[in-house]
């Protein structure tokens, strides 16, 4: 029975925030903070991969949820909304529910390709050269999208909520929460397989000595080709939920600006660590909201918060372990598998 615990109480969980948003006790601010919660839990996990897992230091991960953003959004639109650019919908509006989840999954695709064409350059770099190579990425994407008018370059790109109003028209529920949460926990888990396979022991190898692994017969190429582009996929995730939440998307919103809150969140749960990702994303998302009122102000305390962590706990809230590292009795209810 204990292997099914932790499914149960996913589910439980769902039906409790479905219907408290469905009958109002829960109002659309509350809803909104909760989506960027599971949003942000998904950017800064899938960084966690690369930065954390396997060593590596990247700094333009917000350029592959630019990706996904825009795949989705002008996907979304193009199939299943009125727009004066692309005129009438592909699609009948009503089959926008059944057509959301694979559009998420080409977002998936179209930024993990992304995330290879960045990914094979870098073979023969480390440290802070991964670091300019994927900064340069993300403003190449950024630049990209800027100079698509098509897709409104520098305006941004509209019409998704559009869609989203297609979703309720056939059945009235919360959906962008209903696919946040659901996008939240497939993507977690598939992080946990993840890092749990052999690709993951292959991957922590590599952070531990690249040299040593690769004597034992790890294909150390492959295994930072698969880790990268899955990150960058996840990421892509993350941007698609994150456009379709706010129904607008502008380049801006994923300069470097964005990829330092994927480096705090990181940073401030622990490298190498899921739990500590997801307790990050949370922390940081309220501290986000807390800060709102300050503006840009709060981009001098987000870095300074950053800078105290490094000088008194290095290694985070969780360092390398998990929940169940500390509480180790919580480990028979973690049956993903």
């Amino acid at each position: 029975m204990r292997r099914f615990t932790v499914p149960l109480l996913i589910i439980i969980l769902f039906f409790i925030l479905v219907g408290l948003a469905y009958y109002d006790k829960i109002d659309l601010y509350t809803q909104s903070v909760l989506m960027f919660m599971g949003i942000n839990i998904i950017f800064g996990s899938s960084l966690n991969i690369v930065n954390g897992y396997m060593g590596e230091f990247s700094c333009g991960h917000a350029g592959f949820m630019a990706v996904g953003a825009y795949v989705s959004s002008v996907l979304s639109v193009l199939f299943f909304a009125q727009d004066r650019v692309f005129g009438a919908p592909l699609l009948p509006p009503e089959y926008a529910i059944y057509g959301f989840p694979i559009i998420i999954i080409i977002s998936f695709i179209a930024a993990a390709l992304t995330g290879l064409l960045v990914a094979l350059p870098s073979f023969k770099t480390r440290g802070d050269y991964l670091a300019i190579i994927t900064i340069a990425a993300n403003y190449i994407i950024i630049s990209t999208i800027i100079n698509l008018d098509v897709i409104g370059g520098p305006r941004g790109f509209m019409g998704m909520k559009n869609v989203i109003f297609a979703m309720e028209d056939v059945v009235f529920l919360p959906w962008m929460l209903i696919w946040v949460y659901i996008f939240t926990i497939l993507s977690l888990w598939a992080m946990y397989r993840f890092v749990s396979s052999t690709y993951g022991k292959g991957i922590v190898a590599i952070h531990q000595d690249e040299v040593a692994a690769e004597i034992m017969s790890v294909n150390t190429n492959k295994m930072k080709l698969v880790a990268f582009m899955f990150s960058s996929g996840l990421a892509g995730v993350s941007g698609a939920l994150f456009a379709h939440v706010l129904g607008y998307v502008n380049p801006n919103s994923f300069n470097i600006l964005k990829s330092t809150e994927a480096l705090v969140m990181v940073y401030l749960g622990g490298m190498g660590s899921l739990t500590g990702s997801i307790l990050a994303a949370i922390f940081f998302t309220f501290l986000l909201e807390l800060l709102r009122p300050l503006q840009i102000i709060k981009w001098v305390v987000i870095p300074l918060l950053l800078i105290i962590l490094m000088q008194f706990r290095p290694e985070g809230i969780m360092g390398n372990r998990e929940l169940s590292d500390i509480f180790p009795k919580l480990r028979k209810f973690y049956q993903f598998k």
